[in-house]
């Protein structure tokens, strides 16, 4: 029970940070916009990269070093456009409204925006793959699942929990104002993001 703790609490600590993936699950639990899939999809690329760095994958990353630097450059492109637009949606003078919201995004919208926000933040990398791997790599073999599992289980309530729970906010979300502070919020973690980034290159 023990390693099945110290494996939900690594992960927990990790993923609680404010960032660009949890600034956009926070989003669309506010808008009820595929909030299944968004937990859901969230939760299951933590749990493939705490598998794949607990089972050895972050040996690669030592092998082909250069792949952070990759993922680096695009990431930062991904995440000034991200910004961008979320600026843009600041500046404007309509509302969005958290029920009758009119422009809902498709599924494959969300899903792969998802997926380039948490696969193009090398952070992902580093943080799952090397920091979590390497934890769950010093326990002996037959633990090493109950650690993952551990790390999984506090992924999937993580996300879970904040894309649901942000409908306690929705009354506040339904002043104007409050949706632009949240865009501009959004646009300064992103462009903070890219700035740290490009500052590691």
């Amino acid at each position: 029970m023990q390693i099945f703790l110290n494996g939900f609490f690594v992960s927990l600590g990790l993923i609680m940070a404010i960032g660009a993936q949890n600034v956009y699950v926070l989003k669309r639990g506010l808008l009820k916009e595929h909030v299944f899939l968004v937990a859901l999809t969230c939760g299951f690329i933590d749990a493939l990269l705490i598998i794949a760095g607990i089972k050895g994958l972050e040996k690669f990353l030592e092998v082909f070093p250069s792949f952070i630097t990759y993922i680096t450059f695009f990431g930062i492109i991904f995440l000034l456009t991200y910004g961008f637009l979320a600026l843009k949606s600041a500046l404007k003078t309509h509302s969005m409204q958290v029920d009758t919201h009119s422009h809902k995004p498709s599924a494959k919208k969300v899903f792969f925006t998802l997926l380039s926000l948490s696969l193009l933040n090398p952070h992902v990398y580093l943080d799952t793959l090397i920091l979590i791997g390497a934890i769950g790599n010093s326990y002996a073999k037959e633990l090493q699942n109950l650690f993952a599992l551990g790390a999984i289980s506090a992924s999937f309530l993580f996300f879970f929990s904040l894309a649901y729970g942000s409908r306690v906010l929705i009354p506040l979300f339904k002043k104007p104002t409050t949706w632009k502070y949240l865009d501009l919020f959004t646009a300064f973690i992103m462009f903070f993001i890219a700035f740290n980034l490009y500052q590691t290159l």
